[in-house]
């Protein structure tokens, strides 16, 4: 079973280069039996863990499912409607727009919708907050999404359609897809005006990406915690009834940075633990 994985890995991950090092420090932990007396969760754990130790690749990973799932090859018209029915389910992603004291807009954001199907909710809330002075886009619990709504989010933030955000990486077919702002947005562009983003240890891929791409952009204060550091795109295996390989087949490249956020996570410009994150934006934005 574990053999099948690395067998994955091998045929689909980003970094082909790395493929032998992974692949010999695994089979060396299979021969000398570490991995006999686990089952379950404490397996995946157990891999994952030894994979990032030679990888430091947050999406590179070993999972238990404890519902049975098909061994049929990954469907992935059929995931990319489960997750429309999640993100539909969920406002496509978004928890709540405010306007607080001293003219602050506030969006709070759990996902990162698909560009089409959330361009209408996401607008709606730019919208609510669009005559605002300032604006606080809360990602704390932002748990991922799509590259292509984070570019939607952050085209909101720039004068145009001429910024060049970031490009996609596909080993698969050898392409790179660029992403830029979009031209035709459903509410008015927040310019001119300052945005601070708050950021927690849970924030991950999707947020991540919109955190960084805004920060790299100079375009947003980032204020809270690290991330979890997860920058690429994954392809979801499964190997038995109960347990799938998550491999990365794509990586994002910054336009300014020329890396991404991969292991390391998006670095607050101001470090505060994650629940004093939204009070030291206000503090800041009001000059006290």
């Amino acid at each position: 079973m574990i053999g099948q994985a690395l067998d994955r890995i091998e045929a689909g991950y980003v970094f082909p280069g790395k493929v032998a090092d992974l692949d010999a420090a695994i089979r060396r932990r299979l021969a000398a039996g570490e991995y006999d007396n686990l089952d379950g969760p404490a397996l995946g754990e157990s891999v994952t863990a030894h994979l990032q130790e030679v990888c430091p690749d947050k999406h590179l990973r070993l999972l238990w499912s404890d519902q049975p799932q098909s061994l049929d090859p990954a469907d992935e018209d059929g995931g990319r409607a489960a997750f429309l029915a999640l993100l539909r389910a969920e406002n496509q992603g978004i928890r709540r727009a405010e306007h607080l004291n001293g003219n602050v807009g506030l969006i709070d954001v759990r996902r990162i919708a698909y560009a089409n199907e959330g361009a209408a909710a996401i607008g709606a809330a730019m919208q609510l907050v669009a005559l605002s002075s300032a604006l606080i886009l809360d990602l704390r619990a932002c748990s991922g999404g799509t590259p292509e709504g984070a570019a939607m989010w952050c085209s909101y933030f720039f004068r145009d359609d001429q910024v060049h955000l970031n490009d996609f990486y596909e080993r698969s077919t050898g392409a790179t897809r660029q992403f830029w702002t979009t031209v035709h947005l459903p509410a008015p562009r927040y310019t001119d005006r300052p945005v601070h983003v708050l950021t927690s240890a849970v924030t991950f891929s999707g947020g991540e990406d919109v955190a960084y791409t805004l920060r790299a952009h100079g375009r947003a204060v980032v204020v809270g915690e690290t991330t979890r550091g997860g920058a690429h795109p994954t392809a979801r295996h499964p190997v038995t009834e109960h347990i799938l390989v998550t491999v990365p087949t794509a990586r994002t490249i910054n336009s300014v940075t020329g890396t991404n956020w991969e292991g390391v996570g998006v670095v607050p410009d101001v470090p505060v633990p994650a629940d004093q994150a939204l009070d030291t934006a206000l503090t800041a934005i009001s000059g006290a």
